[in-house]
């Protein structure tokens, strides 16, 4: 029987945006090393396949006005994060967001197959083109790049990155002192990689990682970023905030692997889920409720103005949802929110609360039970391989979660008691790559 894949999804107080106001968060975690030291504990108590930490390439996460209520403006760089987490850790995966729009893919390859030998094969690289477009300001840019060009640069970043981690046969170091040979020439391989947007001799400088090479995670939903997943992600993060929605993205998804070459099985999707979770459902709802109560409605506002991709600070929370169009550039969120709004007749506060807490991913509310019921369901019906949790709070809704989650998870059959295998490709299921040159030279040998 398949078994659910969970990933954590971290961000310093929790992603409940008035999550920092909670007596009982973990206000300092942005400084606090080891508040995220027992973030990774807590997920690997809960057997989780990875843990996962987004990021973004300046301080401006929200408008303006209201970026001083915003927690999410200064954190620990991720990749440092991942680093210091790995000895304190054995077995969970660890995840970080790079971006293609600023950062170099050999750079990108040489950290991140360092990162795999170091954790022993549990390394994955989150390829993101970035949304935000005040990043490019602290790149000596003075706008952002459109988004089909940041996808054209992605599908060729992501190329080369593939191309420097088959620099290095994994036998090429054979380190043979009697004849003074450290490694086999023809078991080395230059990328000379001439493109439109890089250029990139090679080989990479790291030799080959346990993996094959690091998990690849994508998280676009548009058609740019459904492409480049199905060509070349191993796990696929979405937003889906019903069934159906999870169901067609999954679907499609899938269906795009095989013009790659790809299996099903190949790609994992894992759509974000928050949950509140209680012994009873009144317990459950009072904690949730708590949390809707911090939100200060200048900070909702804010939220939703950077979501949508319009300025809706200052309007009045309490009137009926404006009429606007959807900004594809800020996001498929912006679309998704407001068709939401829209359906269920919300107004402004009504949006800003509903998307507060799970910014635009699914929402449970209710006992162990309930919880699992609805995650079996899309589990067990095409709508996803896992889920991506994304607690509201830290640390009191994570640990929730695997207190009382898990061992339901677990009497069902749906995940694992233990782990399995050494890598993170191992506890995904996910196929060990092979070498391109490996592939040339098997295929000539036929």
């Amino acid at each position: 029987m398949p078994e659910m894949k969970l990933g954590l999804f971290v961000r310093p107080t929790g992603h409940h945006i008035a999550s920092w106001r909670h007596p009982n968060a973990h206000i300092d975690a942005n400084v606090n090393f080891d508040r995220y030291i027992d973030m990774a504990k807590t997920a690997e108590r809960g057997l989780f396949d990875m843990m996962f930490s987004a990021d973004t390439n300046t301080a401006w996460t929200t408008v303006d006005s209201a970026l001083n209520r915003q927690h999410y403006t200064a954190w620990i760089e991720p990749y440092t994060l991942m680093c210091a987490l790995t000895p304190h850790t054995k077995h969970i995966g660890l995840v970080c967001t790079r971006s293609t729009s600023f950062d170099q893919p050999y750079s990108i390859a040489r950290m991140f197959a360092s990162l795999d030998i170091v954790s022993g094969g549990r390394s994955g690289v989150n390829i993101v083109t970035t949304g935000n477009g005040r990043s490019a300001l602290n790149y000596s840019q003075d706008a952002h790049l459109a988004k089909p060009d940041r996808y054209e640069i992605a599908d060729e970043f992501v190329d080369v990155l593939i191309g420097l981690w088959d620099s290095w046969d994994a036998d090429a170091f054979v380190q043979d002192r009697e004849t003074s040979t450290f490694f086999e020439w023809d078991k080395m391989h230059t990328l000379n990689h001439k493109g439109k947007h890089f250029q990139v001799e090679g080989p990479l400088n790291v030799a080959r990682s346990p993996q094959g090479r690091p998990v690849i995670v994508q998280a676009g939903a548009s058609e740019q970023g459904r492409e480049l997943a199905a060509k070349s992600a191993d796990v696929i993060f979405g937003a889906s905030q019903s069934i159906e929605i999870a169901q067609e993205f999954y679907a499609d998804i899938k269906k795009r692997l095989a013009r790659f070459g790809r299996q099903p099985g190949d790609l994992k999707v894992l759509p974000g889920l928050s949950v509140t979770v209680a012994p009873t459902m009144e317990e459950a709802q009072a904690k949730f409720d708590e949390l809707q109560e911090l939100i200060h409605p200048d900070h909702g506002l804010a939220f939703l103005s950077r979501r949508l991709g319009h300025d809706v600070t200052g309007m009045d929370p309490d009137v009926p949802m404006p009429d606007l169009e959807a900004v594809d550039d800020v996001g498929t969120r912006s679309g998704q929110m407001l068709d939401l709004a829209k359906r269920e007749k919300w107004t402004l506060r009504q949006l800003y609360q509903h998307f507060a807490a799970a910014r635009g991913h699914m929402l449970l509310i209710g006992t162990p039970e309930m919880v699992v019921d609805t995650m079996q369901e899309w589990f067990e019906n095409g709508a996803c391989d896992g889920f991506n949790i994304i607690p509201s709070m830290f640390p009191d809704e994570f640990e929730s979660f695997v207190d009382l989650v898990v061992p339901e998870l677990q009497a069902r059959g749906l995940y694992r008691t233990e782990y399995e295998g050494t890598t993170l490709r191992d506890r995904l299921e996910l196929p060990v790559p092979e070498s391109q040159y490996a592939k040339a030279k098997a295929s000539a040998a036929e």
